[in-house]
């Protein structure tokens, strides 16, 4: 019975090429765009997942009122993880994390690497395996230092990097105690090299006190702690500490949850990536199920080339069930046909992919998880594409269709205009969005800056840059390179502190406002080419007092609330700022937020050295001489100049790729639907064909059949825009609230997305529609 099945289902595939190859083919896509969108789910969902003590791992949050806001954030003091593990048995180990950028050096090797400082429960915590060394010791000197099996092959080449010495230009040495294997995709954690914590408190450092919150801290409670309880007990041990906390409390998160569910508001988990993830799903069922009713839609297009063979089966006896199995047969069939070559696509499509997302997917052969899941894949398809074409199909009485009489064609609604209506209000909400998202990424590119990007670069300040401060601004500006330079403790673009607990006259004493924290010595506004509205700039050469001066923003200045902001003075602690300036807004940080509270005050900046390149020469030549300047006075260091508008554009560098792969597969289900649609009017061109012969002959024109044949699928479009818009608008309007800058949404959205899908479908059905209404009716017209 089931090879029967096989051979019946097998010689119909045979036997309608044509339909075969784009049931196959639709399918095909279908299915793999839904595993390529599946595999990036489940690495969403691995993320940190293999972590031995995951279960027990916590991220330390403070949560607190800010900007009139309940916010919570993962940045902490760092005295709280001995504080944590000294007063709470509850926790069995702590571990903090703050990053550390260096050039390090080995023999002539010399590679600028991200790394963190960490204690030394980290690698006892965390499951990050070594392949040479201790993980409870390798961090317990203060000069160890662990690199990335990478980073050792860089720096050391084929050479046993183990108990060797690296040096950075700043004089410090360490020594490798450790080799680690490279780091997995599937971890939020990206470093090259860990070194010891312990080293921030050598030689008179101190990484910072209960108010300087610049560390991540992680936690290991012991088996069975009752996080609730302990969270009660936790919450003012800052306050505890240092009254200037009092307002904020600590609390611990489950270090797994961080990543799917990382995002807080009023102070409570309210999404994140698995929100990202979620809409990946629902695509990937879109593309799937609008392949599935290619399928279903040509398979009952088709009913009356099968309607006599259900005739003659049930004659001699076949009951339904045995119809309807036949016909699942087939269909799974025809999916395990599709799954194959699905597979072969996403391998080829592979490679682009972790391109576009910027990851490392792959299909997990090696799992017996696949193994057990993809044949439920490629069956479940098979069941779903093939379950209404077989209840249909198996459905025909032997009489009516033994003597010709099938169901009415021309209901006003049947199921086959149902799915074509779904499938293209699938395919037209997918329209709307990318036009959205599209505009949303232009408004976001067009968006006034604040500053001026254009001769605009930046190098990392350096030791060597630091020490020769003076003399590379002399050159820079003599020789005509630049026409102005600055130090800053970050880049005009970039965001690296931020403070709050500042006081001044007349403010809301329930008011806590951070600001973004800018240091300068002079000539910011001037070189990043921001506004003065008021005042002047801060300038240590010459005003000493600038050392107290600031400048604050028009953000800053609505919450500040003077009217005469000149002379104001703004309290941090024990130091009197008086506000000398005020600039228009700029946007620094996120260009998809509003425009932040910028505080500049005067110092001698150590994070950036801003460069304006002078107007005379152009701006590749300026650059090029900038840094041969620059690299004369830097030899210890790598000198790299930055261009701020390639600083500028990547940050829009994941905005573009989550566009693009929205329209990637937003294409593919739409294509997916065009194939259907061609099928369908390549059939119904083939049912058609004599009574356009008899309307050619009867005197109508090519213009008017091919309307006439195209009018059909045009009304079931329209339907389907009609249906789609307003789902299409309620789903973009909610898109857009995720902003706070963000696009209008304008009816002309819903207009064009309306328009392409008509003119994608009439593009489609063109040739077919064409080529019926041009055929010689004598040759349609013979066989009667």
């Amino acid at each position: 019975m089931f090879s029967s099945y096989v051979k019946v289902a097998w010689r119909n595939i045979t036997r309608n090429k044509v339909y075969s190859l784009i049931n196959i083919t639709g399918l095909a896509l279908g299915m793999a765009g839904a595993i390529l969108l599946l595999l990036n789910i489940q690495h969403g969902f691995s993320v940190d997942q293999f972590h031995e003590h995951k279960s027990n791992l916590y991220t330390t949050y403070n949560r607190g009122n800010v900007n009139g806001q309940l916010l919570c954030w993962n940045a902490t003091a760092p005295p709280l993880a001995p504080a944590m593990e000294q007063e709470l048995p509850e926790i069995k180990h702590t571990a903090r994390l703050m990053g550390s950028n260096r050039l390090l050096r080995y023999a002539d090797s010399k590679i600028n690497a991200q790394g963190n400082f960490v204690d030394p429960a980290f690698l006892s915590m965390f499951s990050f395996p070594l392949a040479q060394g201790n993980a409870a010791t390798v961090l317990h000197d203060a000069n160890s230092i662990v690199l990335t099996q990478q980073l050792a092959t860089k720096l050391f080449g084929k050479e046993d990097p183990l108990n060797k010495t690296v040096s950075t230009p700043t004089g410090d040495n360490f020594l490798v105690t450790g080799i680690l294997k490279d780091l997995p995709a599937n971890t939020r954690f990206k470093f090259e090299y860990l070194l010891s914590y312990q080293y921030l408190y050598t030689n008179g450092r101190n990484p910072g006190d209960w108010k300087n919150q610049n560390s991540n801290t992680f936690v290991e409670l012991v088996a069975g702690a009752n996080i609730d309880a302990l969270n009660k007990k936790i919450a003012g041990i800052g306050a505890r500490n240092n009254s200037l906390l009092k307002d904020q409390q600590i609390f611990l998160y489950s270090f797994t949850e961080e990543n799917l569910r990382g995002r807080f508001v009023n102070g409570k988990p309210d999404g994140g990536q698995i929100d990202n993830l979620r809409m990946l799903g629902v695509l990937a069922g879109i593309i799937l199920l609008i392949a599935c009713i290619n399928f279903m839609n040509l398979s009952t297009a088709r009913s009356e080339k099968r309607a006599k063979e259900v005739g003659v089966r049930k004659v001699i006896g076949a009951g339904r069930q045995s119809l309807i199995l036949q016909f699942i047969g087939e269909s799974v069939l025809m999916a395990v046909l599709s799954g194959i070559l699905a597979f072969v696509l996403v391998e080829m499509a592979i490679p682009l992919f972790n391109v576009l997302i910027n990851t490392k997917l792959s299909i997990p052969y090696a799992s017996p998880a696949f193994w057990a899941m993809a044949p439920g894949f490629v069956l479940f398809t098979g069941l779903l594409a093939g379950s209404y074409p077989a209840l249909y199909l198996s459905s025909f009485k032997p009489i009516r269709v033994l003597k010709g009489v099938l169901k009415n064609t021309h209901t006003l609604v049947t199921p086959r205009k149902a799915l074509v209506v779904l499938q293209f209000v699938f395919s037209i909400i997918l329209i709307n969005f990318t036009i959205i998202f599209q505009k949303q990424i232009l408004h976001g590119l067009n968006r006034e800056t604040g500053f001026v990007k254009e001769n605009l670069v930046f190098q990392q300040m350096t030791d060597d840059v630091r020490k020769n401060y003076t003399a590379i601004k002399n050159e820079l500006i003599n020789s005509g390179t630049a026409s102005s330079i600055c130090a800053s403790n970050t880049a005009v673009t970039n965001i690296r502190y931020e403070e709050s607990g500042l006081k001044w006259a007349g403010m809301d004493p329930n008011l806590n406002t951070a600001f973004v924290l800018v240091y300068e010595g002079g000539d910011f506004i001037r070189t990043n080419g921001l506004t003065l509205l008021a005042g002047r700039d801060i300038d240590l050469d010459r005003y000493a007092g600038d050392t107290l001066s600031c400048l604050v923003n028009e953000a800053s200045l609505q919450v500040l609330g003077f009217k005469e902001p000149i002379g104001q003075v703004i309290i941090d602690e024990d130091k009197r700022w008086k506000i000398v300036g005020v600039v228009k807004d700029f946007l620094i940080g996120d260009p998809g937020e509003a425009s932040k509270q910028v505080l500049i005050k005067g110092g001698r900046g150590d994070g950036d050295l801003s460069i304006r390149l002078s107007d005379s020469k152009g701006t590749l030549q300026a650059a090029q001489q900038a840094e041969a300047i620059i690299k004369k006075y830097n030899p210890n260091f790598i000198t790299d100049i930055r261009f701020a508008d390639d600083v500028w554009q990547s940050k829009f560098k994941q905005t573009r790729n989550t566009g693009l792969l929205i329209n990637t597969f937003a294409f593919l289900a739409i294509f997916v639907s065009c194939m259907g649609l061609l099928g369908l009017a390549t059939y119904m061109a083939e049912n058609r064909t004599k009574e356009i012969g008899i309307r050619k002959v009867l005197g109508a024109s090519v213009a008017g059949i091919t309307a006439l044949l195209a009018s059909s699928f045009v009304r079931l479009i329209l339907i389907a825009i009609v249906i789609a818009s307003p789902l299409s608008w309620l789903l973009m309007n909610n898109f857009l609230q995720k902003f706070s800058y963000r696009t209008t949404l304008n009816v002309w959205v819903l207009l064009l997305a309306g328009a392409s899908a008509i003119a994608i479908a009439l593009l489609t059905i063109a040739f077919q529609t064409v080529r019926a209404a041009m055929a010689n009716p004598v040759k349609s017209l013979r066989a009667e």
